[in-house]
């Protein structure tokens, strides 16, 4: 009779999921050392810290295949399967400009000015509290399946999300502000030194940016369901 069960209803995709979303929170953690590798000039530890950064990326693209071909079209879900698609591609961004951030170190040895440090810095970590805080959302989706996307747990998680657009708009002013500070030292800096700073920021903006998609997207399904 289970096997029969699955077989109607499928597996839940939620699960999965889950452990796709860890997975790139992985990256996203990673992105602090490289911080640190570049200021203290380390490129062969930078070079490392790419490579582990392309294999978790590796392996969250891994999941995210499984999940996509392993959803069987007869599962019964809480949600519309284009939102979940398309909460798995804003996630899946998420590692993907972790990756490129790694990428923008590694191919051209910038130094960090001493009077950015801290700003870059503090930049970074607000970039990775708003990851932390996607995951700690993200965390819920197996229980929130389970409620059907309502209730207590449903309101747990929107509250959760809530904070987001909040962490995210507070990385987006700590950028402007480091824009300004590299901008100040541009009789200082050359071009293309200037250019790399710009890269790194982009890349640590799109980090935040797509975390707070992925939890507008979540939010809708809730909202929807």
């Amino acid at each position: 009779m289970k096997r029969l069960i699955e077989k109607l209803f499928g597996v839940s995709p939620f699960g999965p999921l889950v452990e796709h979303t860890k997975k790139v929170h992985e990256c996203v953690k990673l992105v602090r050392p490289l911080m640190e590798a570049c200021i203290r000039r380390d490129h062969e530890e930078i070079h490392r810290l790419q490579d582990q950064v392309s294999r978790l990326e590796y392996e969250a693209d891994q999941v995210k295949h499984a999940i996509r071909e392993q959803l069987p079209r007869q599962y019964i879900m809480p949600v519309d399967r284009s939102d979940l698609e398309r909460y798995l591609h804003s996630i899946d961004n998420v590692a993907d400009h972790a990756q490129d951030f790694a990428i923008v170190l590694l191919i051209r040895k910038t130094a960090m000015h001493e009077q950015l440090v801290s700003g870059f810095l503090e930049f970074v970590d607000q970039i990775i509290a708003v990851s932390e805080m996607l995951m700690t959302a993200a965390e819920e989706l197996g229980t929130l399946a389970q409620a059907s996307f309502k209730g207590a747990e449903a309101e747990l998680v929107l509250e959760r999300v809530g904070g987001l657009g909040k962490a995210e708009w507070k990385a987006d002013r700590l950028q402007r502000t480091l824009s300004q500070h590299v901008y100040e030292l541009e009789s200082e800096l050359d071009p293309i030194t200037i250019i790399f700073y710009e890269k790194m920021m982009r890349s640590l903006s799109g980090i935040a940016n797509s975390a707070e998609n992925s939890g507008d997207i979540l939010r809708q399904m809730i909202v929807k369901s």
